[in-house]
């Protein structure tokens, strides 16, 4: 254990001990600066040097254009675009699903399948737009009896008003 604590005893002092760090003029040998270190000074100093200088370039990159280089990032011009090129081109295909509908009936008529008085261009285009599914739109029981005491309600409510205003107490 002794040899334990004197190599803790060893690491302690050389991180604690001042050392002293001096620039000196070549040619006079004069002493240009001093300064007073310890080794914990200067990793301390190192480690936060380095952590602001991950933090400065973290930063930079994020809230600058230079984050468009990086792979895996697009510029929001590319995202804009992009969009509206999927707006046009689901223009396009619906024009040209109805221009391929009003087509094939002209086919029909010309090919003689189809009378020419049944021919209507508008009944064509309406033909190619997507069908919506019927939706079941009736009341249902619950609704129909609450329909039913929501008016009881509204009649009771107004025969009342109407008593109060003849003068009747009741």
């Amino acid at each position: 254990m002794s040899k334990k604590r004197q190599k803790r005893k060893v690491i302690k002092e050389n991180l604690f001990n001042k050392r002293r760090l001096i620039i000196l003029n070549e040619d006079t040998f004069e002493e240009t600066f001093s300064l007073k270190l310890t080794l914990m000074n200067v990793f301390v100093v190192a480690t936060l040097g380095a952590i602001i200088i991950t933090i400065v370039t973290i930063f930079i990159i994020a809230f600058t254009p230079l984050r468009e280089f990086i792979p895996g990032y697009s510029s929001s011009k590319l995202k804009r675009d992009a969009l509206e090129l999927a707006l046009k081109s689901d223009s396009l295909s619906k024009a040209l699903q109805r221009n391929e509908a009003y087509i094939q009936s002209i086919q029909k008529v010309l090919t003689g399948e189809l009378e020419y008085a049944k021919f209507n261009k508008d009944s064509i285009l309406s033909v190619a737009d997507e069908v919506v599914p019927p939706v079941n739109l009736s009341a249902s029981k619950q609704e129909l009896e609450l329909r039913k005491e929501v008016a009881e309600e509204d009649k009771n409510a107004i025969s009342n008003a109407v008593k109060r205003k003849s003068g009747d107490p009741k």
